[in-house]
């Protein structure tokens, strides 16, 4: 009897805990928290995924993760992972009843120039049964020790990495569990989780909607922490940055790996009431690229804005302005000011030429070491009206500017000089106030404008010698994964924007890129595309990825080129009478001034010692020219007049005896 009462119980117990089961895993499903709500409000990237196991996988199996995992921070990110999964799977049982479960991964800086990663893991109605919070407080290994406290009433498993000596910090609210290596990050989770913040922002929502549940990942950008990120890396952050930190909202992407290549599909939305552009571009229309046709091969970054017309545009964006009464005061102010001192119509003079496309590019200069080889170049609906405009523009500030600069010629392009400060930010905000007193040029349909007139002849030389990127196969190729027409474009050049990034760094920073070179330039190609659509823009990414080695073996690197110069420069022969070249010694190399209104141009060798100098005037070499050795001591000395040497040219040796002389 005593049998059978016992035997009853536990058919009982049994059909009790079945009950219980199927009513959590069948019935009871109003107590689930959305994984997105758990993520603190300041996160700059979150990455989501439905299958983490599969496709983790299959990204460790790829080129890319397995060169980006001999890095030390993509190789740190791993380890984070791997850790998390060798203390689920010190229990197999316990890591196959997690099993595949919506996985996010989001980025924070938590203090300046520093960010780490926060975790969130659905675990549906396993959670209710306590399987591996139980397990996480009974979980004993000798590289790891267990510890608990309370946070708000919430439990926090800290568990600390004695070889690390890293502590991952853990905690399970309802159906989430949250982790990071950050205590703050999994504070500042709980403390939101009754009132979410991205997960009940509208703009979020929005993007969210679009984006869906397709392909391996899903990435989300908020745009608001952009600058703050960036930081992080560099100490710089340029007037792009901000803007698009300000203009911008959220984007999101389903994206995939397919070989070498990401692409991302997605949409972007903005702050209608910060992003002047973006609003001015939804209702502005769009075209073709054109300006790739005489942007040089060596651009490192091109922006592009297209439309029906720039007058279009330009209407909507002072439309635009009109709804912020104090900035579009300060555009009045400013627009008139330049009217009334130069007499000119900005309407007639400037905007009526400008067609359907206008771009900022950023190059490696072949015959500059500018920091800033930025060039703004606006396409013309007519050359020749645009040329006769100008130079009425030019003609007004020449009778009320004391600066005086005459045409310079390069080969067969004329440059000029606009001696007006602030003229594009005054026109056309604060994204373009860098491109400041500039000089220009003319090339075929298109107005070039740059600070740097150095700038302004690579582009020429680029174009007369085919090496743009419209010729550039590679680029031809990568642009082919885009829509040709588009409101907004960006492209980067990995290699050439290393190289250009390369001239200007201080000796620190320069030293952390060399040291992660093979990490910058694998992402060889990188292009962004925007499509107006409804009060959103539809966005493409598209990232391409090819072996560093492939990559070096395809450009030239300025690191290696620096080497080489200091090298050439202590190996340097003295000229004497047995050592010249009597046919080529006074065959010097073109020179590139960098201020086409200055009286003297000069260059130095590694050593600081200076290398030439020669007198300007208007831009040409005009006056003296003196060349020295790199230990100071006189080389070539001779006169130029208007561009062309003149009279007796010496060259001296280390003595400073003439050893030869020629008379031009």
């Amino acid at each position: 009897m005593r049998k059978r009462k016992s035997l009853l119980i536990i058919i009982a117990l049994i059909f009790s805990f079945t009950l219980y089961g199927f009513y959590t895993f069948y019935i009871d499903t109003n107590d689930n928290l959305k994984s997105i709500y758990l993520v603190p409000k300041d996160a700059v990237y979150i990455i989501e995924t439905q299958d983490p196991i599969d496709n983790w996988n299959d990204i460790s199996k790829s080129d890319i993760w397995n060169h980006l995992n001999t890095n030390t921070y993509f190789n740190e990110l791993a380890e984070s992972l791997n850790k998390i999964d060798t203390i689920f799977k010190q229990e197999k049982s316990v890591f196959e009843s997690i099993g595949n479960r919506e996985v996010l991964i989001s980025a924070h800086v938590y203090k300046p120039k520093k960010y780490d990663f926060f975790y969130v893991v659905d675990l549906q109605k396993i959670a209710k049964l306590n399987i591996l919070k139980n397990h996480l407080n009974s979980f004993t290994d000798s590289n790891y020790k267990v510890s608990k406290r309370k946070y708000h009433n919430h439990e926090i498993i800290e568990i600390y990495d004695v070889t690390d000596r890293e502590t991952l910090h853990i905690s399970f609210i309802k159906n989430q569990m949250i982790a990071s290596y950050v205590h703050t990050l999994v504070e500042a989770s709980i403390d939101q989780y009754l009132e979410p913040e991205i997960g009940r922002n509208l703009d979020f929502i929005e993007v969210e909607k679009e984006v869906g549940y397709g392909d391996m990942f899903r990435l989300y950008l908020q745009y608001q922490y952009f600058e703050d990120y960036l930081k992080v890396f560099s100490n710089e952050s340029g007037a792009l940055t901000k803007t698009l930190s300000k203009s911008l909202l959220f984007s999101g992407f389903n994206f995939d790996l397919d070989d070498n290549t990401i692409t991302a599909n997605g949409i972007t939305n903005y702050n209608e009431t910060v992003s002047i552009y973006l609003k001015s571009l939804q209702n502005s229309g769009k075209s073709s690229r054109r300006i790739p046709e005489i942007a040089p091969k060596e651009t490192a970054f091109y922006l592009s804005f297209t439309f029906d017309r720039f007058d279009k545009f330009y209407s909507n964006f002072e439309n635009v302005l009109k709804e912020k009464p104090e900035e579009f005061k300060s555009y009045l102010d400013g627009t008139e000011q330049i009217e009334n001192f130069l007499k000119i119509d900005l309407e007639k003079h400037f905007i009526s030429w400008i067609d359907d496309e206008i771009a900022l590019i950023q190059l490696h200069s072949t015959v500059t070491n500018s920091k800033k080889d930025v060039a703004f170049i606006l396409k013309t609906t007519d050359s020749d009206d645009a040329k006769k405009n100008l130079h009425f523009i030019l003609e007004q500030i020449r009778r009320r500017s004391p600066a005086k600069f005459k045409e310079v010629s390069y080969k067969g392009h004329a440059i000029n000089y606009m001696d007006i400060k602030g003229f594009f930010k005054a026109l056309l905000g604060d994204l373009f106030k860098e491109i400041d007193r500039p000089y220009f040029t003319v090339i075929d349909d298109y107005v070039v404008f740059s600070n740097h007139p150095n700038t302004l002849k690579s582009i020429i030389t680029s174009y007369i010698n085919d090496q743009t990127l419209a010729n550039f196969e590679s680029f031809e190729d990568f642009d082919n994964n885009f829509d040709s027409r588009s409101s907004v474009f960006a492209y980067i050049n990995a290699p050439y924007l290393y190289n250009s990034a390369y001239n200007f760094l201080d000796a620190n920073t320069r030293k952390e890129l060399q040291a992660n070179k093979d990490y910058f330039i694998c992402f060889s190609q990188i292009g962004i595309q925007l499509q107006s659509e409804d009060d959103f823009f539809e966005t493409k990414l598209v990232v391409d990825y090819e072996d560093p080695e492939i990559v070096k073996s395809k450009y030239t690197f300025m690191d290696t080129a620096f080497k080489s110069k200091r090298s050439t420069t202590t190996k340097q022969v003295e000229l004497t009478e047995a050592t010249i070249n009597k046919a080529t010694v006074f065959n010097i190399k073109e020179i590139f001034p960098t201020d086409l209104t200055a009286k003297k141009f000069k260059k130095t060798y590694y050593n600081g010692k200076t290398r030439f100098s020669v007198e300007l005037k208007n831009g040409l070499k005009h006056g003296d020219y003196l060349e020295y050795y790199s230990n100071g001591k006189l080389k070539i000395k001779g006169k130029y007049k208007r561009d062309q040497q003149d009279g007796t040219w010496r060259v001296y040796n280390y003595q400073e005896d003439v050893v030869f002389k020629k008379r031009f």
